[in-house]
């Protein structure tokens, strides 16, 4: 069975690549069914970081493998576009 990546979302297609059920992993985490199936299909739905971590821990037993996946291209922008003179320090 092929998997069509353009019809899942990141989540989704890494989770079809895992021997886990939505039903299982709804179990695991205490995250609803129809909420897995959402994260998986709905490129709207955004998953917040406590699933992100429960879902990683239920799948791969740690979540920065989970994390690592999601945010693979996701770089700070560089330093030349820091615009300095508007910048607020917040401590």
């Amino acid at each position: 069975m092929a998997l069509k990546q353009e019809t899942l979302t990141p989540l989704g297609y890494y989770l079809a690549k895992k021997p886990v059920s939505k039903s299982k992993l709804g179990r695991m985490t205490g995250i609803t069914k129809d909420r897995v199936g959402n994260l998986c299909n709905n490129i709207k739905s955004k998953p917040t970081i406590e699933e992100v971590y429960l879902i990683g821990l239920a799948v791969d037993g740690t979540y920065e493998k989970l994390m690592e996946y999601l945010c693979d291209g996701i770089e700070l922008r560089p330093e030349s576009e820091w615009d300095v003179t508007n910048a607020k320090e917040d401590y």
